[in-house]
């Protein structure tokens, strides 16, 4: 098994020069080990799963940190919520930069346990799942876009070169059966379960958690509840309506997006790349794609997510919306492999209503050309890296 490289992996070292602490969270399975590990070679690294050492951490937690005076990585160190404050001493006394890192997979106890006892000494970084540029780079990216959607990009697939469904099925149970139970208490694993899979099959549209509740058989707020849990383990993120009000009339209501199409995808039941060539929801995934990629981007520069979409009362929408200083540059994004004219009727509506406001529109195509056409930039998918321009402000 050999080391991919990752875009993140320069911030992570400047970070760590910066800050006595460097905090690496993403969803389990996405490579925060294996960064972290190839990037801090002379750290110990010590695994807080292991029950040995939580309780080790728990019950001693000055004893625990005093093993490792040169600094460790601390995995999963959301498990000893106590021992950030043993940690904050322990910083501020030794004044180093780059002493501890620590790594999540889910975001409740790590983000709280480090506003509360360690703002201002740690930067955080949001390690995801592959890009497409990371696996070209390193010649194993997937050559047909259907395979690409059908795989996913979690780093165990190309690593170890599993079957991508057998893969996908094993982290849903165990993310069920373990993680989801350490945040909540869900009394009936098979309505999460269900929920969990009516979510991908709405991942690239508006969330309706009304309707979603309905179809789950739960409460508007158990929804509310569960969503947040997904957010927090890196499984969905929510992308928000634009603020800026052109008409008066905007949504005010997200979208949802899974942050991988391999797990949507075997969430949907769909087996195989074939099946979702023709399927119903591969506009819808290629859509969840495409955006993945371009948080991907702004997570491994440890910078916030600058993107939106703008919906408007009759349904015209753009897809993505690049906050861009001062201007706004709108993003179309369609899976078909040919370029139609009516691909551009967002960005030309929303460049007419937002008049200066606009920059120059992009059209993220499922064809292999990318070129210019109506003075928009139109691009390919294996070319989705071209985009970094627009997202790095």
């Amino acid at each position: 098994m050999s080391f991919i490289p990752r875009n993140a992996e320069k911030v992570l070292k400047k970070l760590a020069r910066s800050y006595p602490a460097v905090v690496v969270t993403g969803p389990r399975q996405s490579g925060k080990t294996t960064l972290t590990q190839a990037v801090f070679e002379d750290k110990p690294y010590v695994s807080l799963e292991d029950l040995d050492m939580r309780e080790f951490a728990d019950t001693d937690p000055r004893g625990f940190l005093a093993q490792y005076p040169k600094g460790a990585i601390l995995d999963e160190v959301q498990r000893c919520p106590d021992i950030f404050s043993y940690l904050q001493t322990r910083l501020d006394a030794d004044k180093k930069m780059g002493q501890f890192i620590l790594t999540g997979s889910q975001q409740f106890g790590l983000i709280s346990g480090i506003s509360q006892s360690l703002a201002g000494r740690t930067a955080k970084l949001s390690l995801l799942p592959f890009s497409l540029q990371e696996l070209q780079h390193a010649g194993k990216a997937p050559k047909k876009l259907e395979d690409l959607l059908f795989k996913g990009l979690y780093p165990p697939i190309y690593d170890r070169k599993l079957e991508a469904g057998i893969w996908h099925a094993n982290y849903i149970n165990t993310y069920i059966e373990r993680d989801v139970r350490q945040i909540i208490n869900v009394r009936d694993l098979s309505t999460f379960q269900r929920f969990v899979r009516m979510c991908a099959a709405r991942t690239g549209q508006i969330l309706k958690l009304s309707e979603l509740a309905g179809d789950c058989g739960i409460t508007h707020n158990t929804a509310k509840s569960w969503v947040s849990v997904l957010e927090a383990s890196y499984i969905i993120h929510l992308l928000q309506p634009h603020h800026k009000n052109f008409d008066k009339r905007l949504t005010k209501s997200p979208k949802l997006y899974f942050y991988d199409t391999g797990l949507a995808a075997w969430l949907m039941g769909i087996q195989t790349p074939e099946q979702l060539a023709i399927h119903s929801a591969r506009g819808h995934l290629f859509e969840t794609w495409a955006v993945s990629e371009m948080i991907k981007y702004r997570y491994n520069h440890a910078l916030r997510s600058n993107l939106y979409f703008w919906q408007d009362h009759k349904k015209q929408e753009v897809d993505v919306i690049i906050e861009q200083a001062n201007i706004l540059l709108p993003v179309e994004i369609k899976s078909g492999q040919t370029v139609a004219r009516d691909f551009f009727d967002g960005l030309k509506k929303f460049q007419k209503i937002a008049s200066k406001e606009s920059g120059q529109g992009t059209l993220i195509y499922g064809g292999a050309r990318s070129h210019t056409r109506e003075e928009f930039n139109v691009i390919g998918w294996q070319d989705i890296e071209s985009i970094e321009k627009d997202l790095n402000t």
